[in-house]
Order: C-alpha cells, then sequence, then structure tokens
C-alpha cells in the first residue's frame, strides 16, 4: 500500500508537489525490506561480474609456453655456435621429437 502511494504521488502529483513525491522515496528508502532488496539487487549484479573477472583472470596463461618445433629451432641455434655438445643436442631432439609429431597432427600436417 506505501509503494502504491508513493508511486501515485510520484507520477501523478509529483511534478505539481515535488516535496511530498522526495519525501514518498525517503520513506521508502528508511524501510529495512528496501534496504535488503537494495543490496540484494547489489550482490546480486556485483557477483556475476566478479566470477567472469575471476574466470577470465584464471583461464588465460600468464607466459604462453614455446611450442616444441620453437624450442628445437632455438637448441639447433645453441648448437651451431657450440652451446651444446652432440650428445646434448640428440638427447633434445629425441625428447622433442614426440612433441613436434603431435603438434604436426593437431595441425593437420605430415612429417
Amino acid at each position: 500500500m506505501y509503494i502504491m502511494r508513493c508511486v501515485f504521488w510520484s507520477t501523478s502529483l509529483g511534478v505539481i508537489l515535488r516535496a511530498e513525491a522526495g519525501t514518498c522515496m525517503v520513506g521508502f528508502l528508511e524501510q529495512r525490506w528496501a534496504d535488503f532488496a537494495i543490496w540484494v539487487a547489489v550482490f546480486g549484479v556485483a557477483a556475476p561480474v566478479l566470477v567472469y573477472v575471476l574466470k577470465k583472470i584464471r583461464t588465460e596463461p600468464a607466459q604462453q609456453e614455446p611450442t616444441a618445433s620453437q624450442l628445437m629451432s632455438k637448441f639447433r641455434d645453441l648448437h651451431s655456435k657450440g652451446h651444446l655438445s652432440d650428445a646434448e643436442f640428440r638427447t633434445i631432439k629425441t625428447q622433442l621429437a614426440a612433441r613436434i609429431i603431435e603438434e604436426l597432427k593437431d595441425n593437420g600436417e605430415t612429417g
């Protein structure tokens, strides 16, 4: 009933009696359930926004891991400059071979 009276005053007579329309709004906000409704609305909007932001932050990796072919290229450069021995390079090449094959399968290429 109180809300209906406030709506009536604010819509029909609010232009003429601005003071009365303003007191209706103040009276509405002084009620306990009105405070509760406002806080529920605030949390109802804030919670999904917070969940979205947290999901966005957690799903994006901080740093992109290099592909096996990129790693192989870097190790090949190190080997050619003399920073890796032949045995070390063969060991790295053997370990990266399976990953390179998987990358090629994912891209639909053969090698």
